[in-house]
């Protein structure tokens, strides 16, 4: 299970997976890289049983502060059409479906930074603790983009609901732990030093579980939250975000120069051979 990563730490403690994503000097950006290692992580919880809670951090000053914009631009560079950004879209909606749907208890152990594609990897988690610290985003609009990202609108709908997201989208404004707690976006929020303890609190009685309990408890409320399958709008989210990401790439031509306003003289003479 525990294999060696290039842009996750992954470390086992017993029925306990924890992973780390591992890149503080982006920031944890999510790059295909890292969407890659995540799906080979979770399609192996999958097969293994024995793993019944997988815990998810970010290494450094932030859990993650979204999307790797940069590669965004290296792979449109390489491939102005579009189609190996359309691919790492379509990983990150496996990745988030795979999150909401595996068996295992996800919790999410949250601390700085928390934006965009991170918040989406967050909300996709069953429980989720964060620190005092923790400023919170949604940054798409103000970047010119749609917010498609593995399905996360619907999903923070479900959690958070509609109205509220609504204005977290439209406004893009910045928001902190406390006010996460009252969105619903966190379960709980300690501070930094207690944030391990409060998680451990959490996979005490859940590894004492009924494995088969858990796993229909899980199933069940994915039913009635429509997690189980993310809506059929979703499936748009990777043609959407692609065909923005190209749009904003393709140089916008030169505005036409106005046309010289004819000296009074002129348009007089000309008024005058009309008649």
């Amino acid at each position: 299970m525990v294999e060696d990563f290039k842009a996750l730490r992954v470390d086992r403690e017993g029925p306990v997976l924890k992973v780390c994503l591992n890149s503080p000097e982006t920031g944890n950006a999510i790059s295909g890289l890292l969407l890659d290692e995540l799906l080979s992580v979770l399609n192996d919880v999958q097969d293994d049983p024995s793993v019944r809670v997988l815990v998810l951090s970010g290494a450094g000053d932030d859990f993650s502060l979204g999307g790797d914009r940069k590669e965004f631009g290296e792979l449109l560079a390489e491939d102005p059409s579009g189609t190996s950004l359309r691919a790492v879209s379509n990983k990150a909606r496996k990745l988030c479906e795979a999150l909401a749907t595996t068996d295992a208890v996800t919790i999410a152990r949250l601390h700085g930074g928390v934006i965009g594609a991170g918040l989406a990897l967050a909300v996709f988690c069953d429980l989720r603790a964060g620190a005092e610290n923790c400023r919170f985003r949604m940054p798409e609009l103000a970047l010119g983009l749609p917010p498609a990202w593995g399905g996360a609108l619907h999903r923070l709908v479900s959690e958070v609901g509609t109205a509220r997201v609504r204005e977290l989208l439209l406004t893009g404004e910045n928001f902190d732990a406390d006010r996460a707690a009252e969105l619903t976006v966190l379960h709980k929020v300690v501070t930094e030093k207690e944030l391990d303890d409060a998680i451990n609190r959490w996979i005490k009685p859940l590894i004492r579980r009924s494995p088969g309990a858990l796993r229909t408890a899980k199933s069940m409320m994915n039913a009635y939250s429509g997690a189980g399958r993310l809506a059929d709008a979703t499936m748009l989210d990777t043609e959407l975000l692609t065909s923005a990401l190209v749009a904003a790439a393709v140089p916008r031509p030169p505005a036409p120069k106005p046309v010289p306003e004819q000296p009074r003289s002129l348009r007089k003479k000309f008024s005058r051979s009309r008649l």
